[in-house]
C-alpha cells in the first residue's frame, strides 16, 4: 500500500523515527572531529561512533531521498523577492521602522499551495501581528505523535541598515558574482533573509512530500530581531502569549548565526557611560583647571585594571571555545564642545562590557576613586591635578548603565538537540567545530530562561554579518537544508 508521498507508510514511519534515534545519540558520546580533540576541549562529542553503534544503525531513510536537496531556482526566486523588500525592512527606529509584513506575505504565498487553508496541503500556516505591518509567521507540519516537536526559530524578517553609497553593489536587490551564481549578494542574504527563504523551502518541501513523521516540525519566522528598543512584537510577544509553548517538548534550533557550525555560547553585554566633571578654564592657565579628559582617561585605565584583576577568564571559556574573555572597553568619546584653548569641564567615555553581573562592582570602583582622587590616580605633568584645595573643588566621576542588560547564553551541551545538530553537521558538512561568540543574542537567552532547549546554527558567512557588501553562498545554504532534513 502506498501513501501520498509514494512510499510504504509503515517503512516510512519506522525509518524516519529510527533515523532520529540514530542522530540523537547518548550524551556520553562526543561532538568533535576526533577523540583527542574532545579531550583537549572537554566538549561532549558524538562524532566517534563505535562499531557496534554503526551496526545497529538503520539504513538511510527514504525521507532524505524523497525530500531531496535544496532546489536552487525556487530558493533564489524567493530570496530575490525578499532582498527586493530589504530597503523597507531596515530596523533603526524612529527613522527606519521595518515592515516585516512584506516578507511574511511572501512566505505565506510560497506555502499557499501546500497549506491547509488554501491549498489542501498539510501545513498549518498562521500570521501573528502585534502592530500594523509587522507580522510573525508560524508554520507547522503536523507529526503523528502528540507532544513530539522539532522547531526552527529565529529566522527574522528585518535587517540592519545599509548605505548604498558605501557598497560595491545595490544592497537592496539580489545580485550574483560569477557565472555559476554561487555568491548571492544583498542586505539580508546572510542575516537573515537567506535563512527565511531556506526554511520556507524546507517547509514547502515537507508539504509536497508529506512524509509521516512522528515529530511535528514547526518553523517560526519573527519580526523585530535587530532592535531592542521596541518590545513585545516579535518572538517575545509569541512567548508571552503562550503560542510557542509546545516547542518546549523538543529541541529548538535558532537559525540566525553563521559558518555552518553549532554556535554554543554568546556573550552578555551592557552599555556603560563614564562621565568626568572637572573645571573648565583657559589652557594657558592649566593649574587653575581640572582637566576632565585627563581625569576620565586615568580613571578608565584604573577601572579597567581592577576589572581584569577581579574578572579573569572563566574556567569554561575554553570548553565553549570563546575567542575572548569578558571585556570592558571604550568605544565612544563625547564632550560639550569648546575651543582648542579651553580645558574641557566635562566629558563622557562610553563603551560596553561583555558581561552583565559586574554593574555593582563597577559602581564601587568609581566611588572608591572619587573618595581618593589625591592618591588613586596618577596625574599628567607638574600642573595636572584632579583636586583644587584652595577652591575646595574636586573632580568627579559618574558611571551609568543603559537599562537593557543583554545576558549571555551557554547552550546545553548534553541536550539531545545539541547532539542531533552535531551529528547532522558532521554528516553533511564533513566536520563539526562548535564555537562561541562574544556578540549578544538576547532573544535566545530569554527563550532559554523560559525553558526552551535552544541550540543555534546558521549558514551565512560571519565575515559579512552586519557588514557592507553582504553575501552568502548557495552551496552553504544547500548544506543547511540537508542538515535540517537530517535532523
Amino acid at each position: 500500500m502506498k501513501n501520498r508521498s509514494g512510499y510504504g507508510t509503515e517503512r516510512a514511519v519506522v525509518d524516519t523515527d529510527t533515523s532520529y534515534a540514530h542522530i540523537v545519540l547518548s550524551s556520553t558520546q562526543s561532538c568533535s572531529n576526533t577523540e583527542s580533540s574532545s579531550t583537549s576541549t572537554g566538549l561532549p562529542s558524538l562524532l566517534t561512533q563505535s562499531a557496534a553503534a554503526s551496526k545497529m544503525a538503520s539504513p538511510a531513510p527514504p525521507l532524505k531521498d524523497a525530500v531531496g536537496g535544496l532546489d536552487r531556482d525556487p530558493f533564489v526566486a524567493l530570496l530575490a523577492k525578499l532582498i527586493g523588500e530589504s530597503q523597507r525592512l531596515q530596523n533603526d527606529p524612529p527613522a527606519l521602522v521595518p515592515q516585516e509584513d512584506l516578507v511574511a506575505q511572501h512566505v505565506v504565498d510560497a506555502l499557499r499551495p501546500v497549506s491547509t487553508d488554501t491549498g489542501g496541503g498539510p501545513l498549518v500556516v498562521r500570521k501573528v501581528s502585534y502592530t500594523d505591518g509587522r507580522s510573525n509567521v508560524i508554520v507547522e507540519y503536523p507529526g503523528t505523535v502528540p507532544g513530539r516537536v522539532v522547531s526552527f526559530v529565529g529566522m527574522h524578517m528585518d535587517v540592519v541598515p545599509a548605505n548604498p553609497s558605501e557598497w560595491d553593489f545595490d544592497p537592496f536587490s539580489l545580485t550574483f558574482e560569477g557565472d555559476d551564481k554561487e555568491k548571492l549578494r544583498g542586505r539580508g542574504t546572510t542575516d537573515c533573509l537567506g535563512h527565511v527563504a531556506l526554511v520556507t523551502q524546507l517547509m514547502r518541501r515537507l508539504g509536497e512530500v508529506k512524509p509521516p513523521l512522528k515529530h511535528s516540525v514547526i518553523a517560526v519566522f519573527i519580526a523585530n530581531e535587530e532592535n531592542s528598543s521596541v518590545t513585545g512584537i516579535g518572538v517575545d510577544g509569541l512567548v508571552k502569549d503562550g503560542l510557542l509553548d509546545k516547542l518546549k517538548t523538543g529541541p529548538l534550533f535558532w537559525i540566525d548565526t553563521a559558518d555552518k557550525q553549532p554556535c554554543i555560547g554568546t556573550g552578555g553585554m551592557i552599555p556603560w557611560h563614564l562621565k568626568a566633571t572637572g573645571k573648565l578654564f583657559h589652557s594657558g592657565l592649566a593649574h587653575k583647571a581640572i582637566n576632565s579628559m585627563e581625569l576620565n582617561m586615568d580613571a578608565l585605565k584604573e577601572i579597567q585594571t581592577r576589572f581584569y584583576n577581579d574578572f579573569p577568564a572563566h574556567e569554561k571559556e575554553k570548553l565553549y571555545k570563546f575567542a575572548t574573555p569578558s571585556t570592558m572597553k571604550p568605544t565612544k568619546w563625547s564632550y560639550p564642545g569648546g575651543g582648542l584653548n579651553q580645558i574641557p569641564g566635562e566629558c563622557t567615555i562610553s563603551g560596553d562590557i561583555s558581561t552583565s553581573f559586574v554593574v555593582q562592582k563597577l559602581k564601587e570602583y568609581v566611588d572608591d576613586i572619587n573618595a581618593g582622587l589625591e592618591t588613586k590616580l596618577p596625574t599628567r605633568g607638574p600642573v595636572s591635578k584632579y583636586v583644587l584645595p584652595d577652591e575646595n573643588l574636586r573632580g568627579r566621576l559618574e558611571i551609568a548603565f543603559d537599562g537593557d542588560v543583554m545576558n549571555g547564553v551557554a547552550c546545553n551541551l548534553e541536550s539531545r538537540g545539541f547532539q542531533a545538530l552535531c551529528k547532522a553537521t558532521e554528516e553533511i558538512v564533513g566536520y563539526v567545530e562548535p564555537y562561541s561568540i562574544t556578540g549578544s543574542l538576547p532573544l535566545i537567552r530569554e527563550l532559554q530562561d523560559e525553558g526552551f532547549d535552544v541550540q543555534t546554527a546558521g549558514y551565512g558567512l560571519l565575515k559579512t554579518y552586519h557588514a557592507k557588501n553582504e553575501y552568502c553562498l548557495f552551496s552553504d545554504m544547500a548544506q543547511g537544508f540537508q542538515v535540517f532534513v537530517s535532523i
